[in-house]
C-alpha cells in the first residue's frame, strides 16, 4: 500500500519527477509506501518530508486506485494500492531528495505539457485542476 499527498498552493500543484520504478522519469503526486504501524496520514507526512523537504499536515483520503504494471511476458512486476490524501503545507523548503529527481509547483496549464502519470492526470481531471 502507498500514499500520496495532494498539495495545492496559489493554484499550483506540487508534483515530483519519479526516480524509481514504477513510472521512473514521470511526474506524479509525491508519496510512497506505508510502513507497518503507520496511519495513512503519518505515512504521507513522512514521505513528503523525505521526498521534498516540505512539512505537511495530511487530511482525509480523496482518491484511491490500483497501479498494476506487467513485464513483457505479462507477469506482474508491481501492484500497489495507492491512496491520495489532501494535505496542507505547514513549512519546510522545497528540494527534491530520496525518490524524487525533481520537485516543483505547476499551474494547470503547465501540467498539460508534462509527462504526467496516467493516474495523476485522471485525478487532476476529476478535481477539475486540468481539463
Amino acid at each position: 500500500m502507498a500514499v500520496g499527498a495532494i498539495l495545492i498552493k496559489e493554484n499550483r500543484i506540487l508534483l515530483v519527477k519519479r526516480n524509481k520504478q514504477p513510472r521512473k522519469g514521470q511526474w506524479a503526486i509525491p508519496g510512497g509506501s506505508v510502513k507497518l504501524g503507520e496511519t495513512l496520514q503519518e505515512a504521507a507526512e513522512r514521505e513528503i518530508r523525505e521526498e521534498t523537504g516540505l512539512i505537511i499536515k495530511a487530511k482525509d483520503p480523496v482518491y484511491t486506485f490500483d497501479l498494476i504494471e506487467r513485464d513483457p511476458e505479462r507477469k506482474i512486476r508491481f501492484h500497489y494500492v495507492i491512496i491520495d490524501l489532501m494535505a496542507d503545507l505547514i513549512g519546510g523548503k522545497l528540494h527534491p531528495s530520496d525518490d524524487a529527481l525533481d520537485a516543483r509547483w505547476f499551474s494547470s496549464e503547465e501540467v498539460d505539457s508534462l509527462g504526467v502519470t496516467k493516474s495523476t492526470k485522471e485525478f487532476l481531471r476529476r478535481i477539475r485542476f486540468i481539463r
